[in-house]
């Protein structure tokens, strides 16, 4: 398939935006049931919803540049008993405006307690409305992924683990990012948070890896022999029967060489995987001073990684058609 960077772009934002999420309300989760020590403020709450709600509107304007017609983007919605998409445009602006209440909740300081269990533990506004958010990004997470996990013809990615690693990466970008900020608004929480990024990258890693290894097993149900109902053994194409290229040609095949995806692919290991982990292990063990620093390169560092991920991910998908054009002459 050829990539779309709109696409790219949509995924891995809102990905890092939900993630980061669903670290503030993790956060907030541990400190009311006492297994965190009392927040010192709202800074990280606050400035991490306004954050997550700009990631979320940078991911959401990138996917209008993908749209033929943006003005007939509501459209999208009216198909949501049979549409993976449909849902999608349904639940992410549910998500931002739970994301919006929720930030501006801590901003006034306004969240009445709804109910205090037996133990002691106390369930206020701001909290219930964490929790319908979380409910949210995990919804968006399987919208989201489920787009291409249904496309059954296309064996790369028709496979559960496509919405594992769509959650999962997302989480550890969300989180890294998470410890980042609360390294500038609330230090006391950095190292809890690093060191779930550093779970949530680590268990993206093995989910990646064995996608990779899974795709690298597949056998194509067609070939070139099927395609054109010809079953010499070999069959060589030289020429499409036009001139030109066309949709198809463009739509479906990336144009990358075999090199090029050979290269990207421990490229993005690397980036969104063995860098970070290196740097978030090192922020957990580095003087105060410096965690911020570290913090801030492992979030930029694995961005940088996902986008290569997510284009090969896109890239590596093999489209039936493209046994039908092949070449151009």
């Amino acid at each position: 398939m050829n990539p779309a960077f709109s696409v790219i772009l949509l995924t891995t934002l809102i990905g890092a935006g939900q993630g980061l999420f669903l670290a503030l309300v993790t956060v907030q989760i541990y400190g009311v049931a006492g297994l965190l020590p009392p927040a010192q403020g709202v800074g990280l709450y606050v400035g991490g919803s306004a954050v997550t709600l700009v990631l979320l509107a940078a991911g959401l304007v990138s996917s209008f540049f993908h749209l033929g017609r943006p003005e007939r983007a509501w459209r999208t919605a009216t198909m949501w008993r049979t549409s993976w998409l449909s849902r999608e445009v349904i639940v992410l602006p549910a998500f931002m405006g739970t994301v919006t209440l929720y930030g501006l909740l801590h901003l006034a300081g306004w969240s009445p307690v709804l109910m205090t269990s037996a133990r002691g533990v106390s369930l206020d506004l701001s909290l219930a409305v964490g929790v319908v958010g979380t409910v949210l990004a995990f919804a968006l997470f399987v919208c989201t992924a489920m787009i291409y996990a249904c496309v059954r013809f296309l064996a790369e990615w028709h496979t559960p683990l496509t919405p594992l690693n769509y959650t999962l990466l997302g989480g550890a970008s969300g989180f890294t990012l998470a410890a980042a900020l609360a390294a500038q608004a609330e230090a006391q929480r950095v190292d809890f948070l690093a060191g779930w990024a550093l779970v949530l990258t680590a268990l993206a890693a093995a989910g990646r890896m064995a996608s990779l290894v899974r795709n690298a097993r597949l056998k194509p149900r067609s070939t070139i022999q099927s395609a054109i109902g010809v079953k010499h053994p070999r069959v060589v194409q030289r020429s499409m029967g036009f001139m030109g290229g066309s949709f198809n040609t463009r739509e479906f095949f990336h144009g990358a060489s075999p090199g090029w995806l050979r290269a990207v692919k421990p490229l993005f290991l690397v980036l969104a995987f063995a860098v970070p982990l290196v740097l978030l292990w090192l922020a957990r063990a580095q003087a105060a001073e410096g965690v911020g620093a570290l913090l801030a390169a492992a979030f930029a560092i694995q961005y940088l990684g996902l986008l290569a991920e997510r284009w090969f991910f896109f890239a590596q998908a093999r489209h039936p058609q493209n046994l039908y054009y092949q070449a151009v002459s």
